[in-house]
Order: structure tokens, then sequence, then C-alpha cells
């Protein structure tokens, strides 16, 4: 939980509105708002265009406990990203393959550089590159929206007109955790640090013997050089393998 003070807000002619407010523990910085608040249609924003410059106030904005976003500084972003109370919904070859597909997708969509991918029955990791449109959020939301639509069973439709005789059909399932994990990596080793601890995820569990016999895994194009269904390191300069255990 974020708390954040208000110390009075500042109506300007034009409408528009500046409002002076500080993080609790933290340093003050000011907020202004280009449009009237009035026709903002927002209860809080009016709350303030009616108050004026006589307004002391505080401002709770909920915030999931531990939870940090950075943004904008240009890093990769290592994802892992679990399925709905940790269930092998990714337990099929047909759903890992419809996930990487709909990866690809979002891929040339927002632009950004996947550096690498490996899915797990129940969970997966991604590595790549701020996006070119919106933000890594953006792409997550997106990408859970997708594949979530995508494999989970869809539901029959019915004839509005006719009565339920039997029990109503259950709820639909969740697909993935509300939330995801997301690491920022900025120096030089940690991207062959992070490719490394998710190419070798699949061999710790037992999946496999050797990282390359994992299919759903970027861990082929680094090693065989062999193109998947999620092109790798498009536009990013190529971390090689080739000469070191992965």
């Amino acid at each position: 939980m974020l708390g954040v003070e208000g110390d009075g807000g500042v109506q300007e002619g034009d409408g528009s509105f500046a409002l002076l407010v500080r993080q609790a523990g933290g340093p003050a910085f000011l907020l202004w708002f280009p449009v009237p608040f009035q026709n903002s249609g927002c209860p809080v924003l009016a709350y303030f265009a009616r108050a004026g410059g006589d307004a002391v106030c505080t401002i709770w904005f909920a915030m999931p406990s531990g939870l940090h976003r950075t943004y904008g500084a240009h890093h990769l972003h290592f994802i892992t990203c679990s399925c709905y109370r940790r269930l092998p919904f990714l337990g099929s070859a047909r759903c890992r393959d419809r996930f990487l597909s709909i990866l690809e997708q979002t891929r040339q969509r927002y632009r950004f550089v996947v550096v690498g991918y490996v899915l797990m029955p129940e969970h997966i990791h991604l590595l790549f590159t701020e996006p070119e449109i919106g933000t890594p959020s953006t792409v997550m939301q997106v990408l859970k929206q997708r594949t979530a639509h995508a494999l989970l069973p869809q539901r029959r439709r019915r004839n509005p007109r006719q009565r339920d005789l039997f029990e109503p059909e259950p709820p639909r399932r969740v697909f993935w955790q509300a939330r995801f994990y997301d690491f920022n990596v900025w120096t030089t080793k940690k991207p062959v640090e992070k490719l490394r601890y998710m190419h070798r995820n699949p061999v710790k569990r037992g999946l496999v013997s050797a990282p390359e016999q994992r299919r759903w895994s970027s861990h082929r194009f680094y090693l065989l050089d062999e193109t998947g269904p999620v092109r790798v390191n498009q536009g990013w300069a190529k971390i090689s393998f080739r000469d070191r255990a992965a």
C-alpha cells in the first residue's frame, strides 16, 4: 500500500490543475494535469477541482505487496510467469506450440527482441527487451490474455430462450496467476546467466537429459543455430554458447 499526501492543489486559469504530493517516507514532487478536472469524469480529480488551493488530503494507491516495475531504462527483462496455482496447463505439446505462436505474433506487433525463453509444464521464463510499443507489462497482459483465450476450453453457446434444465455450467477456469515476476537485467554478464538458468531448467526438472532436447526453448537457437517458432535475437547482438558450456 503506497500512501501519498496531497499538500494542496492550485487551480489554473485554463482549468488544469497542479498538485504537490509527497510519498510516504520519500521526496515531494509535483503532478500537473493538463485537462480540466471538472470534465475528467474521475470523482477523485473532480474533488480536487472543487477543493482548489485549500485541499489537504491523502490518496492511497492500492498496489500488490512487494511489486515494483522499472521501465524506460532500456534494460532486458527476465520474466517468470506461472500457470494458475502452478497447475500444468502447458503440459501438452499442442499448448506449448500454440503459446510460442502467440508469443511470436506479440513480438511482431509490439516490436521487442526475444533474447531467450523456455516453457515448462506450469510456468514460463522469458528474456526480452522493452518493446517499442507499450511496456513489458503491456506485452505480458496481451500474451496472457491471448494464450488464455486460445488454450482454455471454450464454452458452448446456448440458446437464450432455452431454460437450463440442469445445473449451470461451471465458471470458466483461470489459466495464469494474476502477477508475474520481472527482473531487470542491466549488466553484461547477467543475460548469459539468465539464459543458462532457463535453458537448464528442464534438465533440473528431469524432463530431458540435455538442454537441446527441449524443443520449447531458445537453447537450440544458440547451440545449433536452429530457427524456431519464435525469432530469437532479431535485431539484437547474438550471445554465443558455442565455446562455453550452456
